[in-house]
């Protein structure tokens, strides 16, 4: 027999579709006889809309309708739990101006060029009062928030004054990361259309049942009636997750209309149309012994929010899980702002855990301890917070053989001491990446196995592009007994068994548990089968003697008395079809983990930070499929590239505007800013996890490697930066 499937480099199954263009994402959906709707922003960040023409526009060719808060249907806010819609208003039903690029009309055409001129025309005045978006001129009001969807927001264990005080060597710092924004290749899209009381919605979505949901409760519907599918997601990073108002929108004016709509929005839409990362002020006090021992950590985090919701993004879990420590206080703090609504953004946990990394290496030097010694005389095998064990941690071994592949025992720790051959300053820098894996909603799936002996697998859940069409398909095979290739998974559509928002790192979790349990119920159906059927080579056996790898049913004492999956289910003479519903107590909260090793170059003169190499070694437990779990590592460590070196969303502060609402004023890493990088896996199951001995991973790497350039380039120059980005000007600044 041949080995497993799970755990083998496989490409990704939807890999052709998606290179050949055959893959349709959302706005290429093929509806008869769709039209299309542009959006009007506000441009003003808080006021009143004082007047609006719209008989230009509405006389323009090809347009059919323009809505705005006077003629726009109403909506009922989605405000219950499972629809998860947090921005706390519902646009385009009044006349208060939030925010900047706020929908203030919808323009809806039979072209999209037919759209966009005359949404040109809609001519919007305002009385504008003086908005308030600056962070650091408020933190005067800031507070804690009542416990949230990601609350709650204050956390205290043993005491942590006594802690300081007894510390033989303490750190105090600030470290202050800006407004940062998801940049998903496809933009968020949308079309909706109606069938009598049906309505069906194609949406680029994080969560279809979170959308479902949203859309139920803003028309009043029964959930039968309403069906979201998102087949393909052109990324998302967070700013797909939860529920928005443009499929919403869309609906609204397609049942007004009778057509079908299609909105999708363009780049400077998305910069206020579903989220961003909040700029965050963290400022850590941390104390220890004089041999490295933590006493006592103290975090407080305060955050921007906005003016209609407290929805705040409390990333403290490093802080409160990951090290020894008996005494912690986390607090997050909000300061409300005439900003949109702050969201998740690949991994709530990055600037989190940049400070705490970035000040543990402050410790460190104030020790004159090695960075990654002080981090395993910490380590821990329980999880901080809730007291129990980790499942299993091997974070240690990351240390060892990130250290090893690195070749960090030729690292002088002195600051500035390291250059190259041309006089440029050279910076060794570590950290250690962590991130929850799950604590949400589990999923449901459904197996189905046809006459033929292959196998369908549907799960309500989506795939961002970490591969889950792959490793669920791989993960289904292994639990089946059949080959990959004849197992098909299915997902996008809310008529499939329920599935959570893929965000927290809980696809894997939730979704891979689901298929297990709906896999194993299916494959335990056909050994029934083959052990009740008299004309059979397995006939009489006991079930539990029977395996099944490649396609067949065998004897597990004698391997060569066997049968096809498919003669099976061919004398069965029908399909077998089980479904498993999301059990109740959800899925459970997991640790996964990493280490981080980079080097980077500094320009002496020029201030210019060159990422130059890269190492990264995870903890994940089992590696479903060392391939696609390598891209994300990668992918990771290209977002963390970012956020340490040139991510910042500008904005004005007299109008409240953000100036930078394109890839050509926000500076995201390209190619030549990219190194080589040399990812690894210790690849050891969790025997906690139903998934295969697999925990959630997606986000683990876009954590842990931000700290580590700001420590490398602390190491390269002997200042500390501690406000991101690390852009030339603060390092010229530095150096002095």
């Amino acid at each position: 027999m041949s080995e497993t499937v799970v755990g083998r480099s496989m490409d990704r199954v939807d890999g052709v579709a998606k290179v050949t263009g055959a893959a349709r994402y959302v706005a290429d959906s093929q509806v008869p006889g769709v039209v299309h709707a542009v959006l009007v922003m506000s441009t003003i960040a808080r006021g009143r809309i004082a007047s609006i023409d719209t008989s230009e526009a509405t006389d323009a060719p090809g347009v059919l309708g323009v809505f705005t808060h006077r003629n726009m249907p109403r909506i009922n806010t989605p405000t219950g739990e499972n629809s998860r819609y947090v921005k706390g208003f519902f646009p385009v039903q009044d006349d208060r101006i939030r925010h900047a690029g706020q929908p203030v009309a919808v323009v809806v055409a039979r072209t999209l060029e037919q759209a966009q001129h005359a949404a040109t025309l809609v001519q919007v005045s305002y009385r504008a009062e003086t908005p308030q978006v600056s962070l650091a001129a408020n933190l005067r009001h800031a507070y804690t928030p009542e416990p949230g969807p990601f609350g709650p927001y204050t956390y205290q264990r043993g005491d942590v004054a006594a802690g300081l005080r007894s510390a033989a060597v303490s750190v105090d710092a600030t470290y202050t990361t800006p407004l940062q924004e998801h940049n998903a290749m496809e933009p968020t899209a949308a079309v909706a259309a109606w069938d009598g009381e049906r309505l069906q919605v194609f949406v680029s979505t994080q969560s279809i049942t979170d959308v479902t949901n949203s859309l139920v409760e803003a028309f009043g519907m029964r959930r039968e009636h309403v069906r979201v599918s998102c087949t393909y997601l052109g990324g998302a990073f967070g700013g797909k997750g939860l529920a928005w108002p443009q499929p919403i929108l869309a609906a609204a004016v397609a049942r007004e209309l009778r057509r079908p709509v299609k909105l999708v929005l363009t780049r400077a839409d998305t910069y206020t149309s579903h989220g961003h990362r909040a700029e965050n002020r963290h400022r850590l006090r941390i104390g220890a012994t004089r041999d490295g021992r933590l006493t006592a950590i103290d975090h407080t985090i305060t955050q921007q929010a906005s003016r209609t919701d407290e929805l705040a993004v409390n990333g403290s879990e490093p802080t409160k899980i990951l090290y020894a420590c008996r005494n912690v206080r986390t607090e997050l703090r909000v300061v409300r702002l005439d900003l949109p609504t702050a969201q998740f953004v690949r991994s709530p946990e990055t600037t989190a855990n940049y400070a705490l990394e970035s000040a543990l290496d402050e410790l460190a030097a104030e020790l004159r301890m090695d960075p990654v010694e002080l981090r395993i005389r910490n380590w821990s095998a329980i999880n901080q917070e809730s007291g129990e064990r980790h499942g299993s941690s091997y974070l240690r071994e990351c240390y060892r053989e990130g250290a090893r592949r690195f070749g960090w025992s030729r690292r002088d720790p002195r600051p500035g001491s390291m250059r190259d051959r041309d006089g440029g300053l050279i910076g060794w820098g570590m950290a250690t990446a962590s991130h929850v894996s799950g604590g949400l909603n589990a999923a449901g799936a459904t197996v189905r196995i046809t006459e033929d002996g292959t196998a369908r697998i549907r799960s309500g859940t989506q795939d961002l592009g970490t591969g889950t069409y792959t490793v669920m398909a791989q993960v289904g095979a292994d639990t089946l007994g059949l080959p990959v290739g004849a197992v098909t998974f299915e997902l996008g559509d809310s008529t499939y068994p329920q599935a959570p928002a893929s965000v927290s790192s809980t696809t894997v979790p939730s979704v891979g548990a689901a298929v297990v349990r709906a896999a194993t119920r299916a494959r335990r159906q056909v050994i029934d089968l083959a052990v009740a059927d008299p004309g059979g080579p397995l006939h009489g056996l006991p079930a539990d003697r029977v395996g099944t790898r490649d396609g067949y049913l065998f004897d597990t004492g004698r391997p060569s008395r066997r049968i096809a999956y498919r003669e099976v289910m061919r004398r069965h003479g029908r399909r077998i079809e089980v479904t498993e519903q999301p059990p109740e107590d959800g899925t459970p909260m997991r640790y996964s983990f990493g280490a981080y090793f980079v080097e980077v170059g500094v320009h002496p003169r020029l201030g210019q930070v060159r990422v130059r190499r890269v190492v990264g070694v995870f903890d994940p437990g089992r590696v479903l499929n060392p391939k696609t779990a390598r891209s994300q590592a990668i992918g990771g460590a290209i977002w963390c590239i970012g956020v340490t070196l040139t991510e910042h969303a500008l904005i004005d502060h007299r109008l409240g505007r953000i100036v930078t609402p394109n890839l050509s004023g926000y500076l995201v890493p390209v190619n030549a800013d990219v190194p080589d990088m040399d990812m690894g896996f210790i690849d050891r199951p969790d025997p906690s996890s139903d998934a295969m001995g697999a925990r959630g991973f997606g986000e683990v790497p876009s954590t842990g490697l931000t700290a580590a350039i700001g420590n490398a380039v602390h190491h390269a120059i002997g200042r500390r930066i501690r406000d991101l980005p690390i852009t030339p000007d603060k390092v010229i600044a530095a150096l002095g």
